[in-house]
């Protein structure tokens, strides 16, 4: 019994790449996602430094000057 003929190895490897590109865009998609997440929860992190730090100025700006 004859192996595989070079087409049918070349077949067999782009089916494989298909399926391993398939595989790398869910894997970019989910990736993407994680990004957005992240990105939208360190922006809200930031909003709230900056309101706790302005609460903080403005808590400084009370205190008596010491002499």
């Amino acid at each position: 019994m004859a192996g595989p003929t070079q087409i049918e190895q070349v077949a067999e490897r782009v089916e494989r790449l298909l399926v391993r590109h398939e595989e790398l865009q869910r894997t970019n998609a989910l990736l993407a996602d994680q990004v957005a997440v992240l990105t939208h929860e360190r922006d809200s992190l930031k909003s709230r430094l900056a309101a706790a730090r302005a609460r903080v100025d403005a808590l400084l700006e009370r205190l008596p000057i010491a002499s």
